[in-house]
């Protein structure tokens, strides 16, 4: 399975691209392999599990994520030496680009054993095909939290005449927006890409020294932005949740179905409008403590 030629009887390691937001947006060839895999090696449990049970797949997962990526290549390691296969996945995308899998990739390759490349959603690489930007590009993912870091890695990348790609989190993108706007000049084009692939998606492109603007016009950046994404007049929430996941109950929301949620909250809910119905994931991004989405599905 897979294409990859390896010695019987020695387990291999697939890197596996899941959707970054809409479920639907994974390949053939990557449920064949979460079916037939031993275990599955995954950044988040949760996200890893419902991507599971919506595409009825019964797979064991465990968790491996950035604190625990080292200590776990001997396991991992004794598991392909019995001639397990697993399967490696990111909360979102495709693992080991901005997100845990290298360490464990770079240890399994060492140590002999078949790594298998599955294709499939990658964030940066969907946002660049829908920027218009053509020509060569340079991923360089997140930047420094402090604004004087990230503006002495930013220089190092003043004169790349390329399209730098990055990725960065919503409660620091204005202050990154700001700082590419000092070190590489406001009159440089941007596209922000938010929300991909989910009911929310958003492109915009403009300026740089205009950018700043935009983001404090739309609420990006700012806890109340994501809060008020729930809004929405004439919607009731039904007390139908799929498993692991806490709901509101229908008399702890008010009419409107507006809901404010703490940090610890992470929710997943049906929302009912009419005849339509989409259920709607929502979860604590760890990095920041804010709402964030991370999918939709629709049914008419």
């Amino acid at each position: 399975m897979g294409g990859a030629h390896r010695g019987e009887g020695r387990g291999r390691l697939y890197v596996v691209a899941t959707p970054i937001g809409n479920l639907a947006d994974i390949t053939l060839r990557a449920l064949e392999v979460l079916r037939s895999v031993a275990l599955v090696l995954a950044e988040d449990t949760r996200s890893a599990a419902n991507l599971l049970s919506h595409h009825g797949i019964a797979a064991r997962t465990k968790s491996l994520h950035q604190h625990n990526e080292a200590a776990s290549v001997a396991e991992v390691l004794e598991r392909l030496a019995g001639g397990q296969e697993i399967a490696l996945v990111s909360e979102a995308g495709t693992p080991a680009i901005s997100d845990p899998g290298a360490v464990i990739v770079a240890a399994v390759r060492e140590a002999g054993f078949d790594v298998v490349p599955i294709p499939g959603p990658n964030a940066a690489v969907a946002a660049l095909s829908a920027s218009g930007f053509a020509g060569p590009f340079a991923f360089v993912g997140f930047l420094p939290a402090k604004s004087g870091a990230r503006k002495h890695a930013l220089e190092a990348w003043r004169a790349c005449p390329h399209t730098l790609v990055f990725y960065e989190a919503p409660h620091r993108i204005a202050e990154s927006i700001a700082d590419l706007a000092e070190v590489l000049g406001g009159g440089r084009r941007v596209v922000i890409a938010r929300e991909l692939t989910k009911l929310f998606e958003s492109i915009h492109a403009c300026a740089l020294a205009e950018a700043g603007d935009w983001l404090a016009a739309t609420g990006i950046g700012r806890p109340e932005g994501f809060f008020d994404m729930l809004h929405a007049q004439g919607v009731r929430f039904s007390p139908r949740a799929f498993a692991d996941h806490h709901v509101f109950r229908p008399q702890d929301l008010p009419a409107d179905g507006a809901v404010l949620m703490t940090e610890k909250d992470a929710v997943k809910c049906l929302a009912f409008a009419g005849t339509d119905w989409w259920a709607v994931e929502l979860d604590v991004a760890p990095e920041t403590g804010f709402i964030d989405w991370l999918g939709a599905r629709f049914k008419r």
